[in-house]
C-alpha cells in the first residue's frame, strides 16, 4: 500500500525569522505565473484569493508545493465559474464542502497548475456525529481562525502577495512549537482529529506541541471516538511514514490518544516488568521501529522507503506479547506463540482501522513470521527449510529480512554480532539457491492439469491434495523432472483410498 503525503517533510533545523522571510521570497518569486493570474481574476469579480496553509508554511522552511490550496470569499458557484474561465479542466467533487478543483495544462516545458479552491469555512462537529458540518464564514480571518496550528493558519493574499499571519505563525515556526490559533479546547471540540494532527506533525516537522495544547489533547482524548476510523487511519499512516514517527508514537502516549487507535501500544506499555526479567516491551517495539526504518532503501531498492506495511509490522510485531507472557517456575519470562496471536490482534486492529485487505495481510503475515528465523544459529537448516522460509514468505521476503535484523535489540554485542552472521549466512543460502532452482518461484513439478491427466481424475479436492504433496516432495527433495514427478505422484496416489475405488 502506498502512501503519497504532500506535507511529508524533513523537520526543519533552527531558523530566525529573517531566514524565514528570505527562504520564502525565493519560493514565492518562482509561484507560476498563472497563480498570479488566477489572484487577478477573483479580483476583478470582486472576491478575495489567498493562498493558505501548508503551501505558505512550506515556502517558509524554503520548499516549493505541488499543493496550491486558496481560500475566497466566493461561493462555490462563484468560484466554479471562474476556475472554468480559468482552467483547462475543473471538477466539482468537493462542493459539498466547498471545494473547487482546476487544472492549467502545462505550457512550454513546465508542469500542469492544480489548484483547489476552498470557501471560506469552518468545521465543527456535533457531539454525536462521526462526520463534520461545513459551514461558510465571510471572512479570511474567520477561516484562518479556524484552521488547526498557527503555522498552517498563514495566508498569501493574491494578486497583491501580502502576508497574513494574525496569530503568530511565522514566530511559532521559528520556534518549532504546535500551538492552536483559538483555545486548544475550542480547536479541538470544533475537529478532534487535528489532536491526532498534533501527533502527526510532531513526527513530519519535528515541531513540540505547546503545554496548553497538549493539556487540552489530554484531557480530551476521549473526543476522538467521535471521528471515523477512516480519517484516524489517515492521520496515523502520514504520521508512520513521516522522518521521525516515534516522536509521534509518544505524543499519541503520552496524551491517551493511543488508546483510542493503536491500544495495542498501551497494553505493551502497561505490562512493564519491574523485575525487570524481560525487557520493556514497549521500549523495543519503538527501537525495532527506528532500525527497521533505517534498513528502507531508496527508490530502486527492494523495499523503497517510506514503506508503511514494513513500518506498521515493526509497531505490531510484538502485540501479542502482553497476551502471552507467562512468569515460569525457574525465574523467566516465556511469550509463547506470542507471533501467532500478535498476528490475530495485528489483523483485528488494522481492520477496525479500516485498513484495506491486501494491506492488512501482508502485515499480519509479517509479524506472523517475523520470529521463524530464530533458532537458524542454533543448528543448520536444511535446504529444505530455507526453501519453506523463502517460499512461506513469498513477495514479504525482503521486508521479512529487514524487520528480523531490526528485531535484534539486544545490548549484548556478542550476541547481536552472532545474530548478524547468522542472518547473513541464511541470506547468502537464500541467494545461492535461488540462482540454482529459481527459489522465489517454487513449483512441483506438475500442475493441476497433468495430476489431472496422469491420474484420470476430475477438478476436485483430490487435485489440491496431490499438489500439495507434490509440492512438499519439492520443497524436501529441491527440482524434480516431469518424470520423476509422475512416479512420485503415482507412488502417493497407490496409496489413497480413492485409488481403490477408481
Amino acid at each position: 500500500m502506498d502512501v503519497v503525503d504532500d506535507d511529508l517533510l524533513t523537520p526543519p533545523g533552527p531558523a530566525t525569522l529573517e531566514q524565514l522571510r528570505r527562504r520564502a521570497l525565493s519560493v514565492v518569486a518562482s509561484l507560476p505565473p498563472e497563480v498570479l493570474e488566477l489572484g487577478d481574476l477573483f479580483a476583478a469579480a470582486g472576491h478575495e484569493l489567498a493562498l493558505v496553509g501548508g503551501p505558505v508554511r512550506d515556502a517558509f522552511l524554503g520548499r516549493s508545493s505541488n499543493d496550491l490550496d486558496f481560500t475566497t470569499s466566493a461561493t462555490p458557484d462563484e468560484t466554479l465559474t471562474l476556475l472554468a474561465r480559468w482552467g483547462d479542466a475543473h471538477w466539482d467533487i468537493g462542493k459539498e464542502f466547498g471545494t473547487i478543483g482546476a487544472r492549467r495544462f502545462a505550457r512550454l516545458d513546465r508542469s500542469d497548475v492544480v489548484v483547489e479552491v476552498t470557501t471560506y469555512r469552518s468545521d465543527e462537529y456535533d457531539p454525536e456525529s462521526r462526520k463534520p458540518v461545513v459551514t461558510f464564514g465571510d471572512t479570511l480571518d474567520g477561516d484562518l481562525s479556524r484552521r488547526d496550528f498557527t503555522v498552517n493558519a498563514m495566508a498569501l493574499r493574491l494578486p497583491q502577495l501580502e502576508l497574513v499571519d494574525i496569530h503568530g505563525g511565522l514566530e511559532d515556526l521559528a520556534s518549532g512549537v504546535l500551538r492552536t490559533p483559538i483555545a486548544p479546547e475550542l480547536s479541538f471540540d470544533d475537529d478532534p482529529l487535528r489532536m491526532m494532527r498534533a501527533a502527526r506533525f510532531a513526527a513530519q516537522l519535528g515541531m513540540t506541541v505547546e503545554p496548553a495544547t497538549y493539556a487540552a489533547m489530554t484531557a480530551m482524548a476521549d473526543r476522538l471516538t467521535i471521528v471515523s476510523a477512516e480519517r484516524v487511519r489517515a492521520e496515523l499512516d502520514k504520521l508512520l511514514v513521516a522522518p521521525h514517527p516515534r516522536r509521534g508514537l509518544e505524543v499519541l502516549m503520552d496524551t491517551g490518544l493511543a488508546a483510542h487507535v493503536l491500544p495495542e501500544l498501551v497494553t505493551m506499555r502497561d505490562t512493564v516488568d519491574e523485575h525487570g526479567r524481560h525487557k520493556d516491551v514497549y521500549q523495543h517495539t519503538l527501537t525495532v521501529l527506528e532500525q527497521a526504518i533505517d534498513l528502507e532503501t531508496g527508490p530502486d531498492g527492494a523495499v523503497p522507503g517510506p514503506d508503511l506495511v514494513l513500518r506498521l509490522a515493526a509497531l505490531l510485531h510484538d502485540c501479542g506479547k502482553p497476551a502471552t507472557r507467562r512468569f515460569e517456575p525457574d525465574g523467566s519470562v516465556s511469550f509463547h506463540h506470542h507471533e501467532v496471536v500478535g498476528a490475530k490482534l495485528t489483523t483485528k486492529r488494522l481492520r477496525a482501522l479500516r485498513y484495506d485487505k491486501e494491506t492488512i495481510q501482508q502485515v499480519a503475515r509479517l509479524v506472523e513470521l517475523h520470529l521463524r528465523f530464530h533458532g537458524y544459529g542454533d543448528g543448520a537448516w536444511t535446504d529444505s527449510a530455507v526453501r519453506r522460509y523463502v517460499t512461506d514468505a513469498g513477495p514479504l521476503l525482503e521486508r521479512l529480512h529487514r524487520l528480523t535484523r531490526a528485531d535484534c535489540t539486544t545490548r549484548n554485542k556478542r550476541k547481536a554480532s552472532r545474530l548478524r552472521a547468522a542472518y547473513d549466512d541464511l541470506e547468502q543460502r537464500i541467494a545461492t539457491l535461488a540462482e540454482a532452482e529459481e527459489i522465489a518461484a517454487i513449483r512441483p513439478a506438475l500442475d493441476g492439469s497433468q495430476i489431472m491427466a496422469t491420474l484420470g481424475v476430475r477438478p476436485g479436492p483430490l487435485v489440491g491434495r496431490a499438489y500439495k504433496h507434490l509440492l512438499e516432495l519439492r520443497m524436501d527433495r529441491g527440482p524434480m523432472s516431469e518424470d520423476e514427478g509422475r512416479e512420485a505422484l503415482l507412488a502417493w496416489w497407490a496409496e489413497q483410498p480413492e485409488a481403490a475405488e477408481a
